[in-house]
């Protein structure tokens, strides 16, 4: 049988490419290469999937520093509301959380994969898993359909390639469509991991002596060869046995490896301000004030509860004080680097764990080769792309997962147009 549309990959984004196109009455086929449909976003949002952000759109291109601008037209087709009623309309309740965050009423994300399912079912959408697709077919510079790893050929008028990146390779993403968009004759940017953890090798690293401790609401800048600021993220961040990890790190982990390679360096510095709402001297000033009312207290007493307490004492012995001896017996020369440590505490990080151990995959298909109201290749008529094997990614905390259903709406609708324009008016 010819569909009028093939669509691969069952993520989020061929979900919802599948849903569009069958919305539009067309013959769509969904193939997965795993056992069922759904899995990324049934881990999305530690189970409970955070299926967009409610903030104003120019806020959410923000979060999209990767090529977030060229979705403006998508989002002036379908936006992230558009996206809430449409899960409301499916009868999936949603609720706001922090940074416009929104996630199911009922906390679970196998709700929302269900949902989606039983549209796919409702449209007859035909789903075939455990069917690995072995390439993309051209024929006379358009679309043919797809040939299956088993040697099948199915045929049809518009195929939407939805298989992900590399990042989180046990759902299925392992970079299967940077061939087939080769084929084609598009430009695959760069690979690099995004959102993702970052390796130190400093001392205080390789010993532990911070490993497990997580710090809230901190400033973490990172740092070009030549001092100055690339970014700075305010979150809470984590110290791990291999380097650092938590929100405020994954956020800064894309230009960290963006700023080794532009300067091919082997290592860049990052500084953490644990105490973002004060300034320095501010600080020194209090420090000083503190010791002058109990002298003969110790200053990790002293001090205490200003910084979590083995932090504290992490930065005393950096500065060369011990924590146990009595303001009355340390240098203010000595408390002012303590006040400098507690703003900006600097060391080095060289580089971040692999892709397949990041959220995200950053690079992909170029999107200078892709129209941005359709999804469509520029290069090959009938074929399409969306989520996250374009070149497009994201902050963690819905951004990403706004991306892949605004360009899988796009790519699916349009895909079923060009296939039924085709059967109305054959060549």
């Amino acid at each position: 049988m010819k569909y009028d549309v093939i669509v691969i990959g069952g993520g989020p984004s061929g979900l919802m490419a599948a849903i569009s196109a069958g919305s539009r009455g067309a013959r769509v086929l969904l193939l997965d290469k795993g056992s069922k449909l759904g899995r990324k976003l049934a881990i999305s949002g530690g189970g409970r999937c955070n299926v967009t952000n409610r903030l104003p759109v120019e806020e959410i291109i923000k979060h999209i520093p990767g090529n977030g601008r060229f979705l403006y037209s998508a989002f002036s087709e379908f936006s992230n509301e558009d996206i809430i009623s449409f899960f409301e309309g499916l009868g999936v309740g949603l609720k706001e959380e922090d940074h416009g965050r929104m996630f199911p009423v009922s906390d679970k994300a196998q709700s929302v994969v269900e949902s989606l399912l039983n549209e796919l079912k409702r449209l007859n959408v035909q789903i075939r898993v455990n069917e690995p697709v072995k390439r993309i077919d051209y024929e006379n510079q358009q679309v043919k359909g797809i040939t299956l790893k088993t040697g099948e050929c199915i045929e049809a008028d518009a195929v939407v390639a939805a298989v992900g990146g590399k990042s989180v390779p046990h759902t299925g993403s392992t970079g299967d469509g940077y061939a087939w968009a080769e084929a084609a004759g598009h430009t695959i940017t760069d690979l690099f991991p995004t959102e993702v953890p970052v390796t130190s090798s400093e001392p205080f690293i390789k010993n532990k002596s911070l490993q497990g401790l997580a710090l809230r609401s901190v400033a973490l800048s990172v740092l070009n060869p030549k001092g100055k600021t690339v970014i700075t993220h305010k979150m809470d961040m984590l110290f791990t046995h291999f380097g650092i990890s938590g929100p405020a790190v994954l956020r800064c982990s894309q230009y960290i490896v963006k700023t080794m390679k532009k300067y091919n360096a082997q290592y860049v510095r990052v500084t953490i301000d644990a105490l973002p709402g004060r300034k320095e001297e501010e600080l020194f000033q209090e420090l000083i004030k503190a010791g002058k009312e109990e002298p003969r207290k110790a200053l990790k007493n002293l001090y205490k509860g200003l910084l979590p307490e083995r932090y504290l004492l992490f930065l005393l012995e950096q500065q060369e004080i011990d924590p146990s001896e009595p303001y009355s017996q340390t240098s203010h020369e000595k408390l002012r680097g303590f006040a400098r440590s507690c703003k900006q505490f600097e060391f080095k990080v060289d580089g971040t764990l692999p892709l397949d151990k990041a959220f995200v995959t950053g690079g992909g298909v170029s999107v200078k080769e892709i129209h941005p109201k359709e999804m469509a290749s520029k290069f090959m008529p009938g074929l399409y792309f969306c989520g996250e094997i374009l070149d497009i990614h994201g902050y963690t905390g819905g951004y990403n997962i706004t991306a892949a259903l605004i360009t899988g709406r796009l790519a699916g609708g349009n895909a079923a147009e060009y296939a039924l324009s085709k059967e109305e008016n054959p060549v």
